[in-house]
């Protein structure tokens, strides 16, 4: 007899349905599995056999083929144990459905009692078969109240085979889950959360430099000597970005559950941040694997990725950014074919000048000028011209640090940065463009109008400073936030002064 089970693959962030056919016929009793499986999906059989046979069920002494299709894309994951097992009874004629399942998805893990463990990636599963006309999907308990996020599709949760087994049979009612996540949009940051800018005394400088960048969607890069607080104010960036849209909760959190990163939560509703070490490999930090999963720059997505110690990270693991911070996403190429995972994040980075991470301080720093331009230079010149901002991080005085006062609040800076990003959205509304960070030099050109006394302005300076045309628009990208900020229609002198000096500390190329 034969039989077909729907189930799926994870390519990149999206499904690919995967056909598991099961043909029971006469012959010399085997079980055969094809289909271009990788070592995970071979030992699948195993797993089932023994699950069946603890069910209580017997596999019939026949020749049992199975088939995944399509053919020629490799299969990864050990999501097609339960559909395998629901295969093989419903081809040997213990199973006999109840209700369509061709429209039907199968997928979980199975532990050799029978009972269902959850895998990563259901929810781009489950919202991709919404899409591809499915009408359900029955899933482990572990992973139910992620997949019932998606609206419009049917949920079942199974805890083993034989409950799975009963339950399209028709014997049992299936364990239907509703969603009970809340995907209005609402402010999801907690006030009382333990990093805060209110925590930050002093630095005003960095607090100016981090806001302007969040407003703005810019790169940023402090620059100071060890205890200047430069990973304090970082640390605390990604809380004053605006809430994400539910939409990019959804994707935010399809990432994090292919990856494996989830950690029992089945929803993420916050941007995300993240800090590798500095010894992480430039695979680590694109992704990659032997199954193919989203790597530090693809976890950072619609957040904050923040380099502690930048000149201390190996140069191919820092280089591997210069591609995705240009196009948004990032395409790995392997034997079994190409995933393209989306990269759409905000470089935040952080560095001392020097090796012992003093200069320009003589009187503790005895690095050579040499010294120091090898250590800076250590930060290749393409990656620094992807960075718009660079702020010099002065050390604080104890007495600085002791004085009262009232500090603006992560909350406070964010209503700032929500009114900046409205103003963007109403000015490139229906281009393509988001951020002011995004601007090319043509669109420079439309949206970032400078007058004559602001055109001379800007060129007396930047031709005594020598900086490159790449940095000229930078300039003018940064500009144009600082002139968000003041709510003001056009860019003016006060607005470039300031946009200069976050590129004076290094400038490259």
């Amino acid at each position: 007899m034969f039989c077909k089970i729907h189930s799926a693959a994870i390519r990149g962030i999206e499904m690919l349905p995967v056909e598991i056919e099961v043909d029971v016929s006469d012959g010399l009793p085997m079980l055969d599995m094809v289909g271009l499986l990788n070592s995970e999906v071979r030992e699948a059989k195993e797993r089932v056999r023994t699950a069946i046979k603890n069910m209580g069920e017997t596999i019939p002494p026949k020749r049992i083929t199975i088939n995944l299709s399509p053919a020629g894309v490799r299969k990864e994951g050990s999501g097609f144990d339960l559909p395998i097992g629901i295969g093989i009874l419903t081809a040997a004629g213990i199973i006999k459905p109840v209700f369509n399942m061709e429209k039907t998805i199968v997928t979980g893990e199975l532990s050799l009692d029978g009972k269902l463990k959850g895998i990563r990636g259901i929810l781009a599963i489950a919202s991709s078969a919404k899409e591809n006309g499915y009408e359900r999907i029955i899933v482990p308990e572990e992973n139910a109240e992620e997949a019932a996020v998606v609206e419009g599709i049917e949920v079942i949760a199974a805890k083993d085979l034989k409950e799975c087994s009963d339950v399209i049979n028709g014997w049992i009612d299936g364990k239907i889950v509703k969603n009970t996540i809340n995907l209005k949009k609402e402010n999801i940051y907690n006030e009382n959360q333990r990093e805060d800018f209110s925590d930050v005394n002093g630095q005003e400088a960095l607090k100016r430099g981090a806001l302007i960048a969040a407003a703005g969607k810019h790169n940023i890069l402090f620059i100071g000597p060890p205890g200047s607080g430069k990973t304090m104010v970082a640390s605390r960036i990604a809380g004053i970005l605006p809430a994400p849209e539910p939409e990019e909760c959804i994707e935010i959190t399809k990432i994090h559950s292919i990856a494996g990163e989830l950690k029992g939560n089945s929803f993420i509703k916050k941007r995300p941040f993240r800090s590798p070490h500095h010894t992480i490999t430039a695979g680590a930090m694109a992704g990659g694997g032997l199954n193919v999963k989203p790597g530090e720059l693809t976890l950072a997505h619609r957040g904050v990725l923040f380099l502690d110690e930048l000149a201390e990270f190996k140069r191919e693991s820092i280089e591997v950014l210069r591609q995705p911070m240009e196009s948004k996403s990032i395409s790995i190429t392997r034997t079994s074919g190409t995933y393209v995972f989306p990269a759409d994040f905000m470089l935040v980075a952080a560095t001392n000048p020097c090796r012992c991470g003093y200069y320009p301080d003589r009187s503790r720093c005895s690095c050579t000028e040499n010294e120091v331009k090898k250590y800076i230079g250590k930060i290749s010149g393409p990656l620094l011209n992807r960075i718009d901002i660079m702020i010099s991080s002065p050390v604080m005085k104890i007495s600085e640090l002791q004085k009262k006062r009232t500090n603006e609040t992560s909350a406070e800076m964010r209503k700032k940065v929500e009114a900046v990003r409205l103003i963007q959205s109403e000015r490139y509304k229906g281009t393509g463009i988001t951020f002011n960070g995004d601007l090319s030099p043509a669109e420079i050109k439309k949206y970032c109008y400078l007058g004559e006394e602001e055109k001379i302005f800007l060129r007396n300076v930047l031709e005594t400073m020598g900086v490159s045309t790449r940095t000229y628009y930078k300039i003018i990208r940064v500009s144009r936030t600082i002139a968000d900020l003041d709510g003001a229609l056009n860019i003016g002198k006060r607005h470039l002064a300031e946009a200069i000096g976050y590129r004076s500390v290094i400038e490259k190329g």
